[in-house]
């Protein structure tokens, strides 16, 4: 039996690791214009693409998913689909107040101009549109699988699920949004599949190297709060 005082914390640590996601998730949406290009494995191409020609917006997005694996482990599948529930809201936000931002015209002394300002975040709510429902797809497919694997393990095998999981909802959401940004004309469909194995390859990099990660965390809350594998902290809210 939890104590108040660990409800509390409970209730803090669930708070800040819903703050983690809605920013990772926000801030990818607002950067994804910017492209680099990544080479650990030198000068490799991908019909015609250059291997790893991604999006900065890519960055942040991982964090997403490990955090609602961590959350679907420690807090259960109701309270990780209340956050990507809140991060859909908030991109949605976001993208009013940049909208809004951009239709207010800049005066002669304004550091940034109209025409830079539209530069950057003219294309931003097609862009969102494509990834919130790329995002709604993979994130809700994500944690559905998560317990689906949780449960047929019975608690076991933590890394099964995490990268299980996370293989299906990132190939379900790199590919929609890829997909919907060459129809919207966003990108040229001459990068669609670079773009699709590049973002693939790189999320499940990321995947394998988040891993210990998912591990550390879980041991931390599951001995701070004495749960055992199959144990999930009921919040009540």
């Amino acid at each position: 039996m939890m104590t108040e005082k660990d409800k509390k914390l409970a209730f803090k640590i669930y708070f800040y690791l819903g703050a983690l996601f809605i920013t990772s998730l926000v801030v990818s949406n607002l950067i994804f214009q910017k492209f680099f290009f990544w080479k650990p494995f030198g000068d490799i191409t991908v019909f015609g693409a250059p291997l790893f020609e991604l999006s900065v917006g890519i960055l942040p997005y991982p964090i997403t998913f490990l955090i609602t694996d961590l959350i679907s482990e420690i807090y259960g599948k109701k309270k990780a689909n209340q956050v990507v529930t809140a991060g859909i809201f908030a991109s949605f936000f976001s993208m009013g107040i940049v909208l809004l931002a951009d239709y207010v015209p800049a005066i002669k002394a304004s550091p940034i101009n109209n025409e830079v300002f539209s530069s950057v975040f003219a294309l931003s709510p097609i862009a969102v549109l494509a990834s919130m429902i790329a995002y709604l797809f993979a994130q809700y497919i994500d944690i559905a699988l998560y317990h689906f694997w949780k449960k047929i393990t019975n608690g076991k095998h933590l890394w099964l699920r995490n990268n299980f999981s996370t293989f299906a909802s990132q190939f379900v959401d790199t590919f929609t949004v890829v997909l919907l940004l060459c129809m919207f004309k966003v990108l040229p469909w001459e990068m669609f599949y670079g773009l699709l194995i590049s973002g693939f390859l790189f999320k499940i990099l990321i995947a394998f190297l988040d891993t210990p990660l998912l591990y550390f965390f879980v041991y931390i809350l599951r001995k701070r709060f004495n749960l055992n594998i199959t144990q999930e902290i009921e919040l009540g809210v």
